[in-house]
């Protein structure tokens, strides 16, 4: 995958591709609703038919419209980002960036917990 990403555009790497979990708990109460409202109205369509097909057909478009709208990392799922508290070195101090951590640092860390 590495000797991929340099021939991406930079417009496709920097699109968002998460989801806070407000949005996760927002998309799936969506998609929820929207199943069994295709249901209902696909159980009411197939009874009048009397076609069962129709019933799976108005079925299967809740389950597209639905995955259409909530699978997508979209804007109205991302309003709640999470706030990480800042790393902190050996000596309990914040770290100003994340380059200055290396493996040796995080290998003296887990010596330390084990003692």
């Amino acid at each position: 995958m590495e000797y991929i990403m340099p021939f991406v555009p930079d417009a496709i790497k920097n699109i968002p591709t998460h989801m806070d979990f407000e949005g996760q708990k927002k998309a799936e109460k969506s998609f929820q609703v929207i199943i069994i409202l295709f249901a209902v109205v696909g159980f009411l369509w197939g009874y009048i038919t009397e076609y069962f097909s129709q019933t799976l057909y108005v079925l299967f478009a809740g389950v597209v419209f639905s995955s259409l709208l909530t699978l997508g990392p979209w804007p109205m799922y991302r309003k709640h980002p999470l706030s990480w508290q800042p790393a902190r070195d050996e000596n309990g101090e914040v770290q100003t960036s994340s380059a200055s951590s290396g493996s040796s640092q995080s290998k003296s860390k887990k010596k330390k917990l084990k003692d």
